[in-house]
């Protein structure tokens, strides 16, 4: 199957199958797929659609309905189905608006914490990685019995803490990173993002990995602001503290735009913007979030940890189930958490139970 001809009966039978071109809000593709936004999911018979020719298989998610083409392919069937829908040609981001108008509350929310860090994963990625490869350096009896290879080859011991430096990095700067792919998202200069991501990790605040321990000590430092006592507390190995402060900073950086003059707009709106917001992450926002952070990190441990194998069992059944609903998305900050703490915490459970699940 080649011409014309063909493709446009391929597009035919789709636009049948989904419910017709009365059903058909908007469509786009990408490499391999096509992807459709519909007004009415349950008029979506997907066992004709997969039984169309040249279709290898079809899924439904974020409000698209998409069908798997194939490189090439794709793109002929688009433009017939396109031509037949009567419908215009648009962007992949376009059409991600469109089908998130479909989406309920909480479907939202889920998307945009997954689109805070696809974003950020290629850094997450390239830091585990070489974790990894440091821990080849030096793990004990990985290669030699009782002995790590910088034990065994001392000219390697630098190039080991060159890799572990490289490989903290990512971690060790994690607001920076969410603040600024955050702060995108919700429609503010990602820079300004950034900006609050840094402060919150500020060399001059206490380190956030010793603040437990500082409490007990009774050695955290605090601002008196007008009555009010401020921890100088910072927020290292934290996620959901950064992505609600990102979103207070782009929606206050918004409503400025539109009250402050041209004038005095790229000066009076980013110093506004990141002094209110500073000021409410570490009054306000900080604490709560860490606290919510921390409950929603030791929830997880606690399955894995507390209930053993039988949690790990609960977690892989569980999971697919989530990845359906696209609640698996909730995860996302947990498990990045735990990255970002795994020197305390020794490392995450869930993607060998994950990567069972998907296997099985």
């Amino acid at each position: 199957m080649g011409n014309r001809k063909d493709f446009n009966k391929v597009a035919r039978e789709i636009l049948e199958a989904v419910g017709g071109k009365e059903n058909v809000t908007s469509a786009a593709h990408c490499a391999t797929r096509l992807r459709i936004v519909v007004q009415d999911d349950k008029k979506i018979d997907v066992k004709k659609v997969e039984e169309t020719d040249l279709v290898k298989g079809s899924f439904n998610n974020g409000g698209q309905f998409q069908i798997i083409l194939g490189t090439g392919i794709v793109d002929e069937v688009y433009k017939e189905f396109a031509e037949l829908a009567s419908i215009s040609e648009v962007s992949k981001d376009e059409l991600k608006k469109v089908a998130t108008g479909k989406l309920n509350i909480l479907q939202r929310f889920l998307k945009t914490l997954a689109d805070v860090f696809v974003p950020i994963l290629p850094a997450l990625i390239s830091a585990g990685l070489l974790m990894g490869l440091n821990n080849v350096l030096t793990a004990k009896g990985l290669f030699i019995s009782g002995m790590s290879l910088i034990e065994a080859y001392p000219q390697f011991t630098n190039v080991a803490d060159m890799l572990n430096l490289f490989s903290n990095a990512a971690f060790v700067f994690l607001p920076v990173l969410i603040g600024f792919s955050a702060t995108k998202i919700f429609g503010g200069t990602p820079v300004l993002g950034a900006v609050i991501g840094a402060i919150m990790i500020h060399p001059d605040l206490l380190n956030g990995y010793g603040y437990g321990k500082a409490l007990i000590d009774g050695t955290v430092t605090y601002w008196n602001i007008l009555g009010l006592d401020i921890a100088k507390v910072g927020y290292q190995g934290t996620v959901l503290p950064v992505i609600v402060s990102s979103f207070v900073l782009a929606k206050l950086e918004c409503k400025l735009r539109k009250v402050v003059t041209p004038m005095l707009d790229n000066i009076i709106t980013p110093l506004i913007s990141v002094l209110v917001t500073a000021m409410l992450t570490f009054a306000v926002i900080g604490p709560v979030m860490r606290t919510v952070g921390d409950w929603m990190t030791a929830g997880v441990m606690w399955l894995f940890f507390g209930l053993g194998p039988i949690g790990g069992a609960i977690y892989g059944v569980v999971y697919p189930l989530l990845v359906i609903t696209g609640m698996h998305n909730s995860l996302v900050t947990a498990e990045t958490q735990i990255l970002a703490n795994i020197g305390t915490l020794g490392g995450s459970p869930t993607f060998a139970v994950v990567a069972a699940s998907n296997v099985a």
